[in-house]
């Protein structure tokens, strides 16, 4: 069973967590307070390591969130261009979530950043369909990314009259939305606008002479966004799309230049409970897109083709939110399509409702079932159809400190990977 370098809970408390629009009425003491969370954890990518992290909620304004951490490991024996040596994971997590601008009554502001350095991860470069797992490139070095998103939530459906989207919770379950998701688009749920800056600057210091050092890419996202769910952090009814354009002008030290559109569909149907459950739903989900740059006849590097978008951009699968069975990132090209099913069920067992035991409140625990399929491809055509990557999985999550988080375990044709992470795979 591998564990990736993404993994663990602390070493980002995490990525892409979604803004908080909650109250908790059970709990509001509790969430208006700073979290303080030490942790340990081992992966490959980081060996043995340990932080501390806080989250406080509400910071400034009622709808933001806090989230930031630091950690290191313990020293590991490394391979660095040829030379042993020891290395130990070490870095910085910081995010802000959901800040409304002053002057402003819809226009929302988030960051997110990591500064960090492992002394064990892995690219794959060649990452098409029938690529081998063994062409994988394993190196030590910095991987660092600043990301920032202006969000504007249009005057129409939900939120015309409810811009900052707060929802009121009963033991973390959404309550006063039964009219709620799966109306008509534009004129039902928030719908949203936006501009995304990204920056990412990864180092190989194993690079090969035929490979760049490092990878620096930045530029824009232009987004839309129509949510018509019952709540965005664990929807049980409704659906919810994503229309986005990224591109990377090959501005300052960027590597190259790259682009891609992608567009993603959820839906949520919701089931009757069992005696033993609170809440039953299938949710599914569709995404697809395309990098018009990539040139596929055309090398920088040889193995690195000329405006392709980096291994963690653009069409890729494999890892904690889609093709769930593979490596991170294990498969990039042109042309993606992915699609899974899930069957979720939260317990009425609930051993740590009214706990004493650690710092936060954990509102419910939820069992998961999930399939999955997908391919990337070097045309979008019909060919995105056939010859598919699958894989199937089980997941326990819980909703701790209005936060969903998992444990997901699931099996490939390359073997079995678990992943902890934030939030819902594709709830976001």
């Amino acid at each position: 069973m591998k564990f990736l370098h993404y993994l663990c809970i602390p070493s980002i408390l995490l990525v892409f967590i979604n803004p908080i629009h909650a109250q908790e009425d059970n709990n509001l003491t509790q969430s208006q307070n700073w979290i303080l969370l030490p942790f340990a954890f081992s992966t490959e990518s980081t060996g043995t390591a340990g932080g501390f992290g806080v989250i406080k909620q509400g910071l400034f304004q009622s709808q933001t969130t806090l989230v930031a951490s630091v950690f290191a490991g313990l020293p590991e024996d490394i391979v660095s261009n040829g030379e042993e040596k020891e290395a130990s994971f070490r870095g910085a997590f910081f995010y802000f979530s959901n800040y409304r601008l002053p002057y402003t009554d819809r226009i929302f502001f988030s960051v997110i950043g990591l500064k960090s350095y492992f002394p064990n991860t892995r690219y794959y470069f060649d990452g098409s369909n029938n690529s081998s797992q063994s062409s994988v490139f394993h190196t030590s070095g910095d991987s660092n990314f600043v990301n920032t998103t202006f969000t504007y939530v249009l005057p129409i459906g939900e939120g015309l009259n409810n811009p900052l989207g707060i929802y009121s919770l009963d033991h973390g379950l959404c309550r006063e939305r039964e009219g709620c998701g799966g109306d008509t688009p534009l004129i039902t749920g928030r719908t949203s606008i936006g501009l995304k800056t990204f920056y990412q600057y990864d180092t190989f210091e194993n690079s090969p002479q035929q490979i760049a050092p490092s990878w620096d890419t930045n530029g824009l996202r232009l987004f839309l966004t129509h949510d018509n769910t019952d709540f965005n952090l664990n929807p049980s009814r409704g659906y919810y799309f994503e229309l986005q354009y990224s591109k990377d002008f090959s501005w300052g030290d960027s590597l190259q230049s790259w682009d891609f559109l992608e567009f993603k569909y959820n839906h949520y149907i919701d089931l009757e409970t069992f005696s033993f459950t609170k809440q039953n739903v299938l949710a599914f989900s569709m995404w697809t897109g395309y990098s018009f740059s990539w040139n596929n006849t055309q090398e920088i590097f040889p193995g690195i083709n000329a405006n392709r978008p980096p291994t963690w951009e653009g069409a890729r699968l494999g890892g904690f939110f889609k093709m769930r069975g593979y490596d991170n990132n294990r498969f990039s090209d042109k042309a993606v399509f992915y699609a899974t099913a899930e069957y979720r069920a939260v317990l009425d067992y609930n051993p740590l409702r009214d706990n004493s035991f650690i710092p936060v409140a954990v509102d419910w625990f939820q069992v998961v079932a999930f399939v999955e399929a997908g391919r990337v491809h070097d045309q979008y055509n019909v060919n995105l159809l056939s010859d598919m990557k699958y894989d199937a999985g089980i997941s326990l999550r819980a909703m701790v400190a209005q936060l969903p988080i998992r444990l997901d375990v699931a099996y490939g044709s390359e073997g079995v990977h678990a992943w902890i992470m934030i939030n819902q795979p594709f709830d976001f």
